[in-house]
């Protein structure tokens, strides 16, 4: 089959990655991908994809992607596309709509409705709404990455159509970059237990809170913490680690490539955040035998860790029961078969034939006699 993944942005971020994961899994199993990308982020490079077409519109936002979309429609007779985000998914419909497209659209939403819409008459996330209920009739497929957000949108919409399907977490790609090694000196001093933690360094990700846990724990026993990523808030975190006195014990690593060799040598995996849509990250890190330890955020931890069977739930903001969680997780590690259970639902093929269902494509279609289910 001919397909299409379309993204709004490339940068180093959960939406992009997870799209281009996906365009990748499709092209292993024999479909013509197109991974189109509205445009790329000004502090990233992009670096290409192997096995898929990559399309770079350079369009300025969501809505300057219409009229390319509709062309790309009307030319290339895509069978399905898959797309994410709800501006981008509502740009989507209404291109199939005005170029008559016959293609099956499955729309993915990766945030909470109620950050994107809003009941305030004639305001833009009002008019989105509007938009968004008029043209959601061309959707074959509407899907959120977790069940809590499934509840949200029904009730935002009133309608029933949006069915929880995951992101592909653990896929051959991820293997392979688990069995890279670290050199990092921390992970050669066994006597000192390393927790991990990644994401965007921006407010809503709670590293604050993190690193004052840290410090509260570090009273207690001894630790050492390693964030992976970048973002605006570097410099403020740098000065906080100093200001507490934990030059020695609190790292920033900065931007990542490969996060999931971490995973594997490390302790404890600690998820701060006040809000998520589904936490790829927390997945990854359980896929990599690390015990998780998250904050009981909406949306998505709740759900990962099937309200603490798979992991260590907290509230947020609350720095003193995070530094508790952590050593019970240190003192009581989740095993490694409770831990590959619970990423079970994240796997490639499980994703696929969910997908498969949404869409009314048979299994034949999806898997080609030549590709490997």
């Amino acid at each position: 089959m001919k397909i299409c993944v379309v993204t709004p942005l490339y940068a180093i971020a959960g939406v992009p990655l997870a799209q281009i994961r996906f365009s990748c899994a499709l092209a292993s199993k024999g479909h013509e991908v197109d991974l189109m990308i509205g445009n790329i982020h000004p502090q990233f490079t992009f670096h290409g994809v192997d096995g898929v077409n990559v399309i770079i519109l350079e369009c300025p936002n969501v809505r300057s992607m219409f009229f390319p979309l509709m062309k790309y429609l009307r030319e290339e007779k895509p069978d399905v596309v898959f797309s994410a985000e709800d501006h981008l998914n509502t740009t989507v419909l209404l291109a199939a709509i005005v170029s008559g497209s016959k293609a099956k659209i499955s729309g993915s939403s990766r945030v909470t409705p109620f950050d994107t819409y809003s009941n305030t008459p004639f305001s833009k996330r009002w008019i989105l709404k509007q938009l968004t209920r008029a043209v959601a009739w061309r959707a074959d497929a509407l899907t959120c990455v977790s069940k809590d957000m499934v509840k949200q949108y029904r009730q935002v919409f009133n309608l029933p159509p949006h069915e929880c399907i995951y992101n592909i977490v653990d896929d051959k790609q991820s293997r392979l970059k688990m069995r890279e090694s670290v050199e990092h000196e921390w992970f050669l001093d066994n006597t000192v237990p390393v927790l991990i933690a990644a994401g965007r360094l921006v407010s809503w990700k709670g590293f604050d809170y993190l690193i004052h846990a840290i410090k509260e724990l570090s009273q207690k026993r001894p630790v050492r913490l390693l964030i992976m990523g970048d973002g605006p808030l570097y410099a403020e975190l740098d000065r906080l680690i100093s200001d507490l006195g934990l030059t020695d014990l609190v790292e920033l690593l900065g931007y990542v490539e490969n996060p999931l060799k971490y995973f594997v040598h490390a302790n404890v995996f600690i998820l701060s955040s006040h809000v998520e849509g589904l936490p790829n990250v927390l997945v990854e890190a359980m896929m990599c035998g690390c015990t998780p330890v998250s904050t009981n955020c909406p949306t998505g931890p709740s759900e990962v860790l099937q309200d603490g069977k798979y992991g260590y739930l907290v509230p947020m903001r609350d720095p003193s029961a995070m530094a508790t969680a952590i050593v019970q997780a240190l003192d009581n590690p989740i095993p490694e078969d409770i831990l590959k259970k619970a990423v079970e639902p994240f796997s490639e093929l499980k994703v696929f034939e969910e997908h498969c269902k949404s869409l009314e494509i048979s299994k034949s279609d999806f898997f080609p006699k030549n590709s490997k289910v």
